[in-house]
C-alpha cells in the first residue's frame, strides 16, 4: 500500500505539471471504486484551473477553481502523468485531462482507492475531519504522543499507527522508526515513558522524511508519477527482514502479527 512518503513523492511529482494549467475535463471508464465516481466528473473539471495540490494523511488535494479533486490510492493504485494518446491499460479507471494531449491517469487494479469531486472545505469531509496531526509538522510532538497514550493498553506499534493519534504512519515506517527508537513494538503504549516517546518522534520524522527523499519505499507495484521507483526499501533495517541478522548488534529479527499487520523487531535492540 502506497504510504504517506509514497504519496508527497507523487504530489511533489505532479504538482509542477498541474498548477495553474486550466483542465479539459476528465474520462471516467470504471466508476466502482471504494465510492462510486461521478460519472459527470468531465463536465465538472472542464476549463476549471488547478490551484494547488495539497497532501493530507495519505489523501491528495487538487485544488480546482470551485472545489477539489480528492484522491486516495487504496492498495495499489497509482497516478501517471502520460500522453493522451498512450495505450490504456486494463485498470487505468480515470483519466484528468490536461492541456497538450497529457493526461494524469488513476490505476488502480484493486478498486480500493478514490476520485471525489467536493464542492465543500476537504477538511470538514467525513475521511478527513477526524483526523490526526501531520508527523512532519509542529503540531505533532512527544508531548502529543506521550499525552495521548496514558491508559492506552494497545501495542506502542498499533498506537502509533492510529490516523486518530498522527497520520501516514503506515506498517512499515512504524516498523523502522520504533527500531531506531530502540522501543519493542510489542510494548502496551501507555506503559512507555515521555523521553522514549522523544526518541520516538523524533525517529518518526526522521525515517518518513528520509524515505521522501528518496522517492518512498519500493514495495509490490509503487512508482512515483513518472513511473520510476522509489529506493527506500534498501535502507529497510527490520521490516521484512525476519530471521536476518540484526545490521547493529547480529541478532535474528523476529516477527509477529500485531492488529492483523506484520510486525518486526530486534530482540536485543529494542526493549
Amino acid at each position: 500500500m502506497p504510504e504517506l512518503p509514497e504519496v508527497e513523492t507523487v504530489k511533489r511529482g505532479i504538482s509542477p505539471h498541474l498548477i495553474g494549467c486550466h483542465l479539459r475535463g476528465a474520462v471516467v471508464r470504471h466508476r466502482q471504486l471504494r465510492l462510486p465516481l461521478d460519472q459527470n466528473l468531465g463536465e465538472k473539471l472542464k476549463g476549471r484551473k488547478v490551484c494547488g495540490v495539497e497532501r493530507r494523511a495519505k489523501y491528495l488535494l487538487i485544488g480546482v477553481e470551485g472545489g477539489t479533486l480528492l484522491v486516495h490510492l487504496g492498495m495499489s493504485g497509482s497516478l501517471r502523468l502520460e500522453k493522451e494518446s498512450d495505450p490504456v491499460r486494463k485498470h487505468d479507471h480515470v483519466d484528468i485531462l490536461l492541456p497538450r494531449g497529457k493526461v494524469l491517469r488513476y490505476h488502480d487494479p484493486r478498486r480500493f482507492g478514490l476520485v471525489r469531486w467536493l464542492t465543500t472545505a476537504p477538511g470538514k469531509h467525513r475521511l478527513l475531519r477526524h483526523l490526526g496531526p501531520e508527523p512532519l509538522e509542529k503540531e505533532f510532538s512527544a508531548d502529543t504522543l506521550f499525552s495521548a497514550s496514558r491508559k492506552r493498553k494497545a501495542a506502542v506499534k498499533s498506537f502509533v499507527m492510529d490516523s486518530k493519534v498522527v497520520v501516514g504512519v503506515g506498517n512499515i515506517y512504524a516498523s523502522e522508526a520504533l527500531f531506531r527508537a530502540g522501543i519493542r513494538p510489542t510494548t502496551p503504549a501507555g506503559k512507555v515513558s515521555k523521553p522514549r516517546y522523544e526518541t520516538l518522534t523524533t525517529q518518526i520524522k526522521e525515517v518518513l522524511q528520509e524515505s521522501i527523499e528518496r522517492g518512498g519505499t519500493t514495495l509490490r507495484d509503487f512508482r512515483g508519477a513518472g513511473g520510476e521507483l522509489g529506493y527506500f526499501v534498501q535502507s529497510l533495517d527490520v521490516y521484512g527482514r525476519t530471521g536476518e541478522g540484526c545490521r547493529c548488534c547480529g541478532a535474528t529479527i523476529k516477527t509477529a502479527n500485531i492488529a492483523q499487520r506484520s510486525t518486526f523487531w530486534c530482540p536485543r535492540c529494542q526493549r
